[in-house]
């Protein structure tokens, strides 16, 4: 009779024990490291404002939740909120539907002026929205724009077009074309290839772009809080400065606020996770 599998496995060596206890040891480190401030986060939120100034413990003595219901009657939450996915999901649904075409155009088609232009993408990532602020400030003033959603809208997604176009152009590149010109024999015209062909083999770095695009957007905070008067119109970045007073700043509601500023992005990454992942094996026919 054959022996069970379980028998015929070979003992780990005392090297391969004491290396994997390494791995889990600096994984562990580095899984307290990257959570340990939302921990503090959540700990001070449920605190009372003598608690935190007593400061004898990180875990709050007596938890106390009615914090997280007392910022939706100190301050407009649900407005900020609301404002903050409108602000996120129209600058990324713009900078998207401008992006794809020009990354596919860069990434496909030859023409003059391409290596320059792929330049100036680079060297646009190199400002930060602080120094083009006057400048910004101007425009939107110009167009009227300077207290509204909108203008947000257009900024969030004018200032991610060139990180979109550059990491979409590297997803299409690293997608055989022969399955575009398989469609194209079969009848498809070029922007049929792309929309049915293309796009959907090159989902993963799509779907990294949006996510991408939405963060960056949804932490924007310099922007708004120059171009934003009015509090109704604050996205949450800037909405939960409320808190923050000239004479005190109420940490355990400023905390509260907080958590609930990061839990979009948290859903966001729960409800695509399994697509990206099981994405990321796709892709096109070899060359």
């Amino acid at each position: 009779m054959s022996q069970p599998a379980a028998a015929l496995k070979k003992p780990l060596s005392v090297k391969k024990v004491i290396l994997r206890l390494l791995l889990y040891f600096v994984v562990l480190d580095v899984c307290i490291i990257t959570l340990y401030p939302y921990f503090a986060m959540l700990c001070t939120a449920l605190k009372s404002r003598n608690e935190i100034f007593s400061g004898n413990t990180i875990l709050p003595v007596t938890a106390l939740w009615s914090n997280f219901i007392d910022i939706w009657s100190r301050a407009p939450m649900a407005k900020y909120m609301l404002n903050s996915i409108l602000i996120a999901g129209g600058s990324t649904i713009i900078a998207m539907l401008c992006g794809i075409p020009a990354a596919y155009a860069l990434a496909r088609m030859k023409f003059k002026g391409q290596t320059a232009f792929l330049g100036v993408i680079i060297v646009s990532q190199m400002f930060a929205p602080v120094v083009l602020l006057i400048g910004i400030y101007k425009v939107m003033l110009s167009m009227g724009l300077t207290d509204s959603i909108l203008g947000l809208i257009f900024i969030n997604a004018a200032f991610n077009q060139a990180f979109t176009v550059w990491l979409l152009r590297g997803t299409f590149m690293g997608i055989s074309a022969e399955m575009e010109q398989a469609a194209t024999i079969d009848g498809c015209s070029r922007v049929q290839s792309m929309m049915k062909v293309l796009l959907p083999v090159a989902a993963p770095g799509i779907v990294t772009t949006l996510i991408f695009i939405f963060i960056n957007a949804w932490n924007e905070y310099t922007v708004a809080l120059c171009l934003i008067q009015t509090d109704t119109l604050k996205p949450l970045t800037v909405g939960i400065n409320t808190f923050n007073g000239y004479n005190i700043i109420e940490w355990q509601y400023l905390f509260a606020a907080s958590i609930f500023a990061i839990i979009p992005v948290v859903i966001l990454f729960m409800c695509i996770e399994k697509n990206l992942v099981s994405g990321l094996a796709s892709g096109g026919v070899k060359g």
